[in-house]
């Protein structure tokens, strides 16, 4: 029996479908912005995220794929090598995530 406290119940919906999730993603307010580091290197950095450590590593994972870069995990932000301020937007919102550039 499912908990009072989730949309799948209130809904009536099976929690199969995942509404929940798909909720949580679109509530999350994302930015996106380049930082110049050391020796002029751009890091594109997603921050806003209000996800558990795993859950974060496994959207850095799946953004390094997408993007063919390399990538970590900070605090609470993702930042991917280079400067994909052109395409993140757009692969984000893909995965269920409102973005702000």
């Amino acid at each position: 029996m499912a908990n009072n406290d989730d949309l799948s119940s209130i809904a009536g919906l099976p929690e199969e479908l995942g509404i929940d999730q798909d909720l949580s993603k679109s509530q999350q307010q994302l930015s996106v912005h380049v930082d110049t580091r050391r020796y002029g290197k751009a890091v594109t950095v997603v921050s806003g995220f209000d996800l558990s450590k795993e859950d974060l590593r496994d959207v850095a994972s799946r953004l390094k794929s997408k993007l063919a870069c390399g990538g970590t995990v900070e605090d609470d932000s993702v930042e991917l090598q280079g400067d994909h301020t052109g395409r993140i937007g757009d692969i984000l919102r893909e995965m269920g995530y409102d973005v702000q550039t």
